[in-house]
C-alpha cells in the first residue's frame, strides 16, 4: 500500500488527472494555474542555496588537496569530462532531429533570450562581478564557480577553521536536501495543477508531442552508455565494459527501479568490491562522490529538455546561448540531489540561464518519470565505469 502511494505514483496519477481535468472542464482547470506557479516559486527557491551547498561540500568534504591529488583529481577530471561529453551528446543530437513548433505556443515577447555570441558575453556568463548580487538573481554558472573556488580554498586553511565551515555547510546541505524533498512531495498536485491548466489553454496535442523529446533522450542516453562510457572503459581503463556491465548489473536494476542514485549507493559499492574487484578505498572514495558530483544522465536529459522547450515554444537559441546551456546543465547536474526527480530542481537553472519559460518544464513532466529511471541508471553506471578506470591508476 506504501508502494501504491509513493511520490512517483502519485506523481504519475496528478499527470493523468491534470489531462482529463484540463479536457473536460477547462474554466476550472484555468482557475488552478496558481497552485503550478507556487510549485515551480518552491522550486527556483531552493535551487540557489541547495546547489551552493552541495557543489561546495563535494569538494570541501575531501582531506586535503595533497591528499586527493592522487585520486582526487584523476576522479574529477573523469566525472567532469563524462558529464560534458554526455551534455555535448543531447545537444548533437537536438540538432540533427531539428524540433518542430507546436502550434498555441510562443514566445510572448516576455522573453527576451536571443542574443548576439561574444566572447565578452561569454566571459560575463562565468565571471561573477558580485557573487551576492548573482546569488540573489540565481546566476547558476556564477554560484558554481564560485562555490568551488571557495571549497578549493577552505581545503588549505588550517584544519579547526575548515571544519568549523564544512561542519556549517553540512548541515545546509542536509537542511536544503530536506527542503527538497519536501517540495518534491508536492509533485502530484504541482503535476495536476500544471498538466490541466496546459491542456485546457494549449490542447491536448501538446502532450501528444512529446514524442521526439522522448526519442532524444533515450537516443542520447543509449549512446552516452554504450558508446561513450564504453569506449572510455575499453581505451582508458583497458577493461571490457560489456563483461564489467554483467557484474554489476544488480546496481543498475536497483537505480532504474528506485531511480535514485544514493539509494543505489550500497549496493553499487558491493558489486563494485564484490564481484568486479575495485579496492576498498577506490570505491569507498569514487562512488559517493559520483552519487553526488556525477550525473551524466541528468546533465544530458536537461540540456535535450531546455532545447526542446525552446523549439515548443518557436525560441531560436542561438550558437552562445547553447554554448550557456552546455556549461550550464553540465555545472547544475553537481548539484542535483540523488534522489528522484531531483533533476527538476536543477532544470529551473538550465531554463533560467537562456531565459525560457518554466511553465515548460510541466510539459515535459508527463514522461519525467519513465526518463528518469533510465537516466539514473546512466548515472550509476557512469560512477561504476569509473570507480574501476581510477582504480587501475590507483596503487
Amino acid at each position: 500500500m506504501k508502494k501504491l502511494l509513493s511520490v512517483e505514483n502519485l506523481t504519475f496519477l496528478g499527470i493523468i488527472l491534470g489531462v482529463l481535468f484540463g479536457f473536460y472542464l477547462k474554466e476550472y482547470a484555468l482557475l488552478i494555474k496558481p497552485l503550478g506557479d507556487a510549485f515551480l516559486s518552491a522550486l527556483k527557491m531552493i535551487t540557489v542555496p541547495l546547489i551552493f551547498a552541495s557543489v561546495f561540500m563535494s569538494i570541501a568534504s575531501l582531506s586535503s588537496i595533497k591528499e586527493i591529488k592522487d585520486m582526487g583529481i584523476k576522479t574529477i577530471i573523469y566525472y567532469f569530462s563524462t558529464t560534458a561529453l554526455a551534455v555535448a551528446t543531447g545537444i548533437v543530437i537536438v540538432n540533427f532531429i531539428h524540433f518542430s513548433p507546436v502550434e498555441g505556443f510562443s514566445n510572448s515577447g516576455e522573453v527576451n533570450i536571443h542574443k548576439q555570441f561574444t566572447v565578452e558575453s561569454l566571459i560575463q556568463s562565468f565571471i561573477p562581478s558580485n557573487i551576492f548580487k548573482s546569488l540573489a538573481e540565481g546566476k547558476v554558472l556564477h554560484v558554481i564557480i564560485f562555490s568551488i573556488l571557495f571549497a578549493i580554498a577552505v581545503l588549505t586553511i588550517q584544519r579547526e577553521k575548515k571544519e568549523t565551515i564544512t561542519r556549517f555547510f553540512d548541515g545546509v546541505n542536509d537542511s536544503m536536501l530536506t527542503i527538497a524533498k519536501w517540495i518534491i512531495n508536492l509533485s502530484p498536485l504541482g503535476v495536476f495543477a500544471l498538466v490541466s491548466y496546459i491542456v485546457a489553454e494549449k490542447g491536448i496535442h501538446s502532450l501528444l508531442s512529446l514524442w521526439q523529446y522522448v526519442i532524444a533522450v533515450v537516443v542520447g542516453l543509449f549512446i552516452h552508455a554504450v558508446v561513450n562510457l564504453g569506449l572510455i572503459a575499453f581505451l582508458v581503463g583497458k577493461f571490457n565494459p560489456f563483461k564489467y556491465f554483467l557484474k554489476v548489473k544488480e546496481a543498475l536494476l536497483i537505480a532504474f527501479s528506485t531511480a535514485s542514485s544514493s539509494a543505489t549507493l550500497p549496493v553499487s559499492m558491493e558489486v563494485a568490491e564484490e564481484k568486479a574487484g575495485v579496492k576498498k578505498k577506490v570505491a569507498g572514495f569514487v562512488l559517493p562522490l559520483g552519487a553526488t558530483v556525477n550525473m551524466d544522465g541528468t546533465a544530458l536529459y536537461e540540456a535535450v529538455a531546455a532545447m526542446f522547450v525552446a523549439s515548443f515554444y518557436g525560441i531560436h537559441l542561438s550558437l552562445g546561448e547553447q554554448i550557456v546551456i552546455f556549461f550550464t546543465a553540465s555545472l547544475a547536474a553537481i548539484g542535483a540531489a540523488g534522489i528522484p526527480s531531483a533533476g527538476l530542481v536543477t532544470m529551473t537553472l538550465v531554463f533560467s540561464a537562456v531565459g525560457l519559460p518554466l511553465e515548460g518544464i510541466a510539459l515535459i513532466l508527463s514522461v519525467d518519470r519513465f526518463l528518469d529511471m533510465l537516466r539514473t541508471s546512466v548515472n550509476v553506471w557512469g560512477d561504476l565505469i569509473g570507480t574501476k578506470i581510477i582504480d587501475r591508476f590507483v596503487k
